[in-house]
């Protein structure tokens, strides 16, 4: 079968009055332990597969979970386990899965890569959980009269290594499960105990965080965006395609805004993130008229989350980056910690907020929404997006014509009480060449997604040729657009502290030698025939 549930996170700040919530007369008490297996180098969790076995109550459950959305969907088969045999193989250490369950289920196919004989001999127990889950259904009758029902379960324990007891990970989490009815009554549930208590979206399964801890990591690594998980055909609907798009952007956006909100600092999550905001700003003002669902309000929300990212990132990557760079030049050291310590609003207050953390449900609902009855849903995606594509890409060769001199001169910078607070949403700034950059990047992000449908098997050479030389112009702007705010980072450092001067000088020699570089890939990708 396919569960659907939404995980959250809980701020400690708001976990008193949560607890009243949960601790209620109906709601329920259970320990939880469970043993968690995976081959020595994580085989299972690797195919996004978690497999276990746990003591519920009085009862033992062999529980499988994988494949599904990636997001709030996965396919999940549970056997219960008969208590003494169980209890035997505790008792001699030997307790392991029983992989012949899942032949001829609906899981096989998620399996089907593996060798169930060859898996079973190599399989280990590498860590198990101690959890305490308190559950209570949350119910309402429906148009159909006919009951909705959620069941929120609050867990509370930990993770411990399976061979270091000394070696855990704490858990706190709550998660609503659609159990019967609606899908909009879990959405609308959801959205309600976000907004009383803070919460804040986790895809993060307690396999994931069990991985982690084996592998001495907090945090899962950084995720890209991969276009190989947008799931479209030739013949999806325009309501259908904005969907997949929508779903792809939310692959790479949930999982590196998860690591932000449990405590990650990473760089590369803070980027990632960046990047797939911007990729689902772009998908939401290209496709807006591919369905009538999506929500205006969303993109502000979006754009201002972007900016706020942007600030924080841009600090800390000249800290941890361009710092070290500098000084293996000669550079006197700089220091940018006090600058980056009085920053107000850091990438896990930005992502706590109620409106982003909204936003994100929505964004879920939206994508797990039916396309098929909205007005557009006999109108091709394909027909469509030639027209988006040729009227984005004659806004940049417009644009190209104006922007001939690119100027080193960024209008955007803002001084507040005398803090660096420079603003890299370039949307903002009418200066030709970083309006191209955001036309560029737009057009960019507009192709990759179209490409499936649109890219003809023979002209797949042209196409890849096309989105190669548009990537590398709209790189070349984006460096001009960065080193342009190094160069104005280190000019008000130095108003203070004089060895900033040397980076000053630095970025402004290399604003200087970017300019023949920017012209070069602009000329190719004018000259370059589209695609579409």
């Amino acid at each position: 079968m396919q569960e659907i549930e939404l995980k959250f996170l809980v701020p400690e700040s708001r976990l008193k009055g949560l607890m009243r919530q949960t601790h209620v007369k109906s709601s329920q008490v259970t320990q939880l332990a469970a043993h968690y297996y995976d081959t020595p180098d994580q085989q299972l969790a690797q195919a996004g597969i978690g497999l276990r076995i746990r003591k519920e109550g009085d009862t033992w459950v062999q529980t499988i979970k994988a494949g599904g959305d990636g997001i709030a969907a996965r396919l999940e088969h549970n056997a219960v386990l008969d208590n003494e045999q169980v209890q035997i193989m505790l008792n001699n250490n030997e307790l392991m899965p029983d992989l012949t369950i899942y032949e001829d289920t609906p899981i096989a196919a998620a399996l089907a890569d593996f060798k169930l004989k060859k898996l079973a001999k190599t399989l280990t127990r590498l860590y198990v959980t101690d959890v305490e889950r308190t559950t209570r259904l949350l119910t309402e009758s429906n148009e159909n009269e006919t009951d909705n029902c959620i069941e929120m379960a609050y867990d509370q324990g930990e993770i411990i290594h399976g061979t270091d007891d000394s070696l855990r990970k704490a858990i706190q989490e709550i998660e609503f499960e659609l159990v019967s009815g609606d899908l909009d009554f879990l959405f609308t549930t959801a959205k309600t105990w976000c907004k009383r208590y803070k919460l804040c979206l986790s895809t993060v399964t307690k396999a994931e965080n069990g991985g982690l801890l084996i592998n001495g990591q907090s945090h899962s690594p950084a995720v890209n965006a991969s276009l190989s998980q947008l799931q479209i055909d030739k013949d999806s609907s325009a309501p259908a395609f904005i969907r997949a798009v929508v779903h792809n952007c939310l692959l790479q956006i949930l999982p590196n805004s998860s690591a932000i909100v449990a405590g990650s600092k990473d760089d590369d999550h803070i980027l990632q993130l960046r990047i797939g905001i911007d990729r689902l700003r772009t998908a939401l003002k290209a496709f807006a008229e591919f369905s009538d669902e999506i929500n205006p309000e969303w993109l502000p929300i979006l754009k201002q989350t972007s900016s706020l990212l942007d600030n924080y990132y841009q600090l800390t990557h000249i800290n941890t980056y361009i710092e070290p760079e500098l000084q293996a030049l000669g550079a006197p050291a700089v220091d940018w910690t006090a600058n980056i310590e009085n920053i107000k609003i850091t990438p896990i207050n930005t992502l706590q907020a109620n409106d982003f953390q909204i936003t994100l449900l929505e964004l879920i609902a939206f994508t797990m929404s039916d396309p098929s009855i909205e007005p557009q849903t006999d109108q091709l995606a394909r027909d469509k997006l030639a027209e988006v594509l040729s009227k984005q890409y004659k806004k940049c060769i417009k644009t190209n014509k104006k922007a001939d001199e690119v100027s080193v001169e960024v209008s955007n910078t803002e001084f507040v009480n005398d803090d660096i607070n420079v603003s890299t949403d370039v949307a903002d700034n009418d200066q030709p060449e970083n309006e191209l950059l955001n036309q560029l990047r737009d057009l960019r992000y507009i192709s990759e997604f179209s490409t499936p449908l649109l890219s003809k098997k023979k002209a797949k050479k042209k196409t890849k040729r096309w989105l190669k030389r548009l990537i590398k112009a709209q790189k070349a702007l984006e460096q001009l657009n960065d080193d342009n705010q190094y160069q104005q980072f280190y000019e008000l450092k130095s108003k203070t502290d004089t060895n900033a001067l040397y980076g000053t000088g630095w970025f402004t020699a290399i604003l200087t030698d970017d300019q023949s570089h920017i012209d070069a890939r602009l000329a190719k990708f004018a000259d370059s025939s589209t695609f579409w």
